[in-house]
Parts: C-alpha cells; structure tokens; sequence
C-alpha cells in the first residue's frame, strides 16, 4: 500500500475506520455469548477494567509504534529494531490474523446469510423456531461453505481495490447508524416482560461465578475487542497523519467500543431472559436472539433487514483490518502486486476455514483438547495469542523502542496534559506486563 495516497483523510476518519476494526463480531456478536457464558455483570465490569487500565494503554501503544514507524506490522518491528527478534511480534500479528480470519470469516459467513435470508422474510414468521434455524444454518455444510465463500470474496474484491476511500466514507455513516439501531433495539429489549431479570444479570456483579478462566476470558475479549495484540492497528496508524491526537483517538475508540458493548448486552440479556433462552447458549445466541426481538417490533422484517446489513457491514469493516495487516506485509517489499497477494490470501484463508465451517456438521465429532475445531482455534486466538502478542509489545514499546520517539509520538498535539505520559509508561512498564503473566499463571495452574 501506498502511504501517501492511504492517509486517512481526517482524524475522525481515522477513528471511526478504527473504531470499526475494533466494533464488529467482537462486541456484537462474542461479547454477549462470552459474558452469558462467564457469570453476567461481574464479567462485564472485569472486562471494562481489562479495557480501560490494559487495552487502551495498548491501543495507544500500537498506534505509537505505527505512526512512529510510518510501516506495516512487520516492517515497523524492522525499522525500530533493526536485525533483531522483535521482527517476530509482527509476524506473530500476521500469523494471528490468518488465524482469527479463519473462524472470523465463518461466523461473517453467517451474518451474510441471514441478512440475504431476512429480505425475503424467512427469518421471522409465525412458526418460526429460531434456535432450529439457526441449527438449520450451521449445520448445512452447503449453506455455511457458500456463506464462507461470499463472504471471503466480498473481503477479497474491497481489499484488493484498496481500502481508504471506501471504508473511511462509509464508517462516517454506517457507524451512526449501527449505534442508532442498536438503541431502537435496547429500547424494544427494556420493555419485554421479564426484561429486569436479564438486565440484574448482566449489570449486577455476582463475583462467586467468577474463576480464572473467566478472567482469562475478560481479558482475552478485551484484546479480541479492540483488535490489539496482533499489531493490526500498527498498520493502520501507519497511515496516520501527523495532526492527529494518538491518546484522544485512541480514548475515543475504547469509549465507543465499551459502549456498544453495553448496548449488546442490553440488547440481548433482557430479551434471553424474557424468551426463556439460557445466557450460555455460546456463539448462535445472538442470531437466536436477535430475531426474537424483531418480531416483537412493528415492521420487525424492515428493521432485521437493515440490522442485519449494518452488522454484516461492521463485520466487514473488522475482517478488512485483518486482511489488510496481512497484504501490507506482503506488498511492503514491492515484489508483488496487492491485487495478487489478495486474491492468494484469500484462497488461502478461504481453505483454512472449511474446518471451522464444518464444526457444526460434517466435523462436528472432530474434536481438540474437547473442543470443536471452531472452538479450539477461538480459545487459542483470543486467549493465547491475542495475550502474548499485548505482553510482547508492551516489554517491545518500553524495553526496545526509542524513548525520545515513543515520548514524542505520545506528547505530540497532547503536552498539554504531561502527566498522561507518566501514568502510561507505568502501566505499560507494570500494570500490563504483570496482569497478563499472572492471568496466564492462573489458568496454568500455577497459582
């Protein structure tokens, strides 16, 4: 990619592209499930601590070594630490991406079929079972390949094109909107009868349901959420214009990420505990869900449909960060084309995939340490690599990167407020380093 003709036009730009690598099926679709499955509002609030006191001095940090750089995930580690091993911290970040793109893009594939399955209004009717649909969906080798396939060709045919102009306008709309329905949609969840009991579960913290490995869960989604661990955002602020606040956009995107979290867990609690579904139900509740409440909605059709188009859109806008972290670090030398490496990419990813989309029906017997493939490859991204990525870029920004540039990157545009920098190098020296070691002490038994 070109840097001079990818800048982000404008800081808000920039936000909102980030704030849409960030806001997709993280806080949409898995941060419901995960917290169903982790004990409700004592999870939501360790999430929130995990985000604010370990994502966002992460965040900043990835956006740090981006701008700092002026380079890709891989080529930024060279640049600021030439003929070492930190280059590795990038190549995990591609490695991860592939990896996350290969259950990410099923679960995409999903969204892609359900929203060409509630134009014609298929998904809500009177008879409608909606957790047999949803098994229906899942189940169908056939269905789930295709939903893969479209959806990894969308991803392919933008990224291919190059990304700024396209996504960066349509965030400006698209993102208003998705939190616009979002609230119409909350609204709706509040009045349903027996709503309180789902809201007192997902606000009200009860810590006895809380064990090491739902800590390991929060802080794996507050990774997961914000897209950082994978240096994903190191690309993406390598585009950054010099004009730009690294610490306000940063606290921008973290702000907009916990709250549309929220949203989807207003959303959704209240409507599972007033249809009688179980908050555990793991990764098809909010397409059980969601439809439940639409059909409680005059023109409940209308309004799935556009949902569903701004969810798939916000799916989009996380997998093309994925995708692009992986192009950039092929085209950076120049030897091969963007057009070609992503359509090599995306056969590639596409591949990769098949047995996460077959996890639900021809492999659904195929298991690893218990798990689905599906499963197992989630639980390695989101709670092994995500982690280890964070703790290798935070001893990287403090231990190896140049302190007068980390410093003048976080200063610039924001010395007015001196103090932020102090309280972020003892975080990232400390808090965070310390918190993910002793997290995955715990889930290893060791204390």
């Amino acid at each position: 990619m070109n840097e001079k003709n990818e800048q982000w036009s404008s800081k808000l730009g920039f936000i909102l592209s980030s704030a849409g690598a960030a806001v997709g099926l993280g806080a949409i679709w898995k941060f419901p499930y995960v917290t169903g499955m982790s004990g409700g509002g004592a999870f939501f609030l360790i999430f929130i601590l995990f985000t604010v006191l370990i994502g966002l001095p992460l965040l900043i940090s990835e956006f740090i070594i981006g701008r700092g750089s002026g380079k890709e995930a891989i080529s930024a580690y060279k640049k600021l630490a030439p003929d070492s091993l930190w280059v590795w911290v990038g190549r995990l970040g591609v490695l991860g991406c592939f990896l996350l793109l290969s259950f990410y893009s099923v679960v995409g594939g999903w969204v892609l079929i359900y929203s060409a399955m509630s134009i014609p209004g298929q998904v809500i009717n009177d008879s409608a079972d909606y957790p047999a649909l949803f098994g229906a969906v899942t189940g169908s080798p056939s269905v789930t390949l295709l939903g893969l396939l479209l959806f990894t060709l969308i991803n392919v045919l933008v990224i291919s094109l190059g990304v700024r102009n396209g996504i960066e306008k349509a965030n400006r709309y698209m993102m208003p909107l998705l939190f616009l329905f979002f609230i119409i949609i909350v609204i709706r969840s509040l009045t349903l009868e027996g709503a309180m009991e789902g809201v007192t579960f997902f606000l009200a913290p009860d810590f006895s349901k809380i064990t090491g490995e739902s800590i390991l869960y929060a802080l794996g989604q507050s990774f997961f959420s914000l897209a950082v661990g994978f240096s994903c955002l190191v690309t993406y602020s390598s585009y950054l214009k010099r004009d730009v606040n690294i610490v306000s956009s940063a606290s921008s995107v973290v702000g907009m990420n916990i709250f549309i979290s929220l949203l989807a867990g207003l959303a959704i609690f209240p409507v599972v505990f007033a249809f009688g579904y179980e908050p555990a139900e793991g990764p098809g509740l909010l397409f059980m869900v969601l439809p439940s409440v639409f059909a409680e909605i005059p023109l409940g059709q209308l309004f799935l449909s556009l949902f569903l188009l701004l969810f798939l859109f916000a799916t989009l806008t996380s997998s093309f960060s994925l995708y692009e972290i992986i192009v950039a670090a092929f085209t950076a030398n120049g030897k091969w084309t963007r057009k070609g490496v992503t359509w090599l990419a995306g056969v590639i990813i596409f591949l990769a995939a098949i047995p996460s989309a077959l996890s639900s029906s021809t492999l659904s017997n195929f298991m690893i340490f218990n798990n689905s493939v599906f499963d197992a490859t989630d639980y390695l991204v989101s709670n092994i690599l995500l982690p280890l990525g964070s703790l290798l870029i935070a001893f990287f920004i403090i231990h190896r990167m140049s302190k007068p540039l980390v410093k003048e990157e976080f200063q610039l545009n924001n010395s007015g407020y001196p103090f932020l920098y102090g309280s972020w190098r003892v975080l990232m020296s400390v808090v965070v380093p310390l918190t993910i070691i002793v997290v995955f002490l715990n889930i290893l038994g060791f204390i």
